[in-house]
């Protein structure tokens, strides 16, 4: 799923309200795991900078940026992300988890079928987590619907 409009323009599915920007060792690299394996594609690039901003048909947008220093507050060491998980939910995981494991990628865990108690019900997600090149820690996940809490 490469780019969708080139230099492009903004994200079909208009601008989400908030939108991590990540700093990546190769541009290159981490864009194409981020379309080939994880589904996004191009909605704008400013390659004189390194920079490309990412989507899914979901609304799911990321913006990849190879490192410069300009940006960075600390030192910066493998795998980058420690302390934080990107969540992005599909409409069904089984194609990125035929990409993942088309090239033999490894998956951090999963995939695995989830209920959590959200209020008075439970919801239910099928979800698998993978590290991308620069060690960001990634979950796709789809929806599995409600069901009432057990013993309810």
């Amino acid at each position: 799923m490469t780019g969708n409009r080139g230099d492009g323009g903004p994200p079909v599915s208009g601008w989400a309200k908030l939108v991590a920007e990540i700093l990546v060792r190769d541009i290159e690299t981490s864009s194409t795991f981020w379309q080939n394996m994880l589904g996004f594609r191009i909605a704008y690039k400013r390659p004189e900078q390194h920079f490309v901003y990412l989507e899914r048909p979901e609304g799911a947008q990321i913006m990849l940026c190879q490192r410069s220093g300009k940006w960075e507050t600390a030192p910066l060491d493998l795998p980058y992300g420690r302390g934080v998980m990107f969540q992005v939910y599909v409409e069904n995981i089984e194609p990125v988890l035929m990409a993942l494991t088309g090239v033999a990628w490894p998956l951090h865990a999963g995939p695995r079928e989830v209920w959590r108690r959200v209020g008075d019900h439970e919801e239910g997600q099928r979800e698998v987590f993978v590290q991308d090149p620069d060690g960001y820690l990634v979950m796709v996940a789809h929806d599995l619907g409600r069901r009432p809490p057990p013993g309810e």
